[in-house]
């Protein structure tokens, strides 16, 4: 039973499975939209939700620093974050993010879905 289990292992060991979830922030804060499947995309969301927080409240080095250790010293990844994405969201107090469901995948039949910056 998966009582209390919250954590999706997607069936990799942790460090796989970190360096995964990994890329899939850096490219969804390179590109603002990635297709994955669903849940990918639900396991990603509460991430990226709470660096886009963290760039909100971040006006020191201290904060970038902060950010790029979560980004596993992502400098790319950090000005981007806190230059240009969470601005837009100053005045929102949440939901930075929407996963929109997607035709399963042909291949092996995997729920997609699209997650994006809104």
């Amino acid at each position: 039973m998966r009582h209390h289990n919250s954590v999706r292992k997607f069936g990799r060991e942790k460090n796989v499975r970190n360096a995964l979830m990994k890329g899939l922030v850096l490219n969804l804060i390179k590109n603002e939209r990635i297709t994955t499947t669903e849940a990918k995309a639900k396991e990603l969301r509460p991430m990226i939700e709470k660096l886009v927080t963290l760039g909100k409240k971040t006006k020191t080095i201290a904060g970038r620093r902060l950010i790029a250790s979560r980004l596993y010293n992502s400098a790319v990844g950090t000005k981007k974050l806190v230059e240009e994405i969470a601005p837009k969201y100053e005045k929102r107090d949440g939901g930075y993010t929407r996963i929109m469901k997607l035709p399963p995948r042909l291949s092996d039949g995997s729920k997609m879905a699209i997650i994006e910056f809104i």
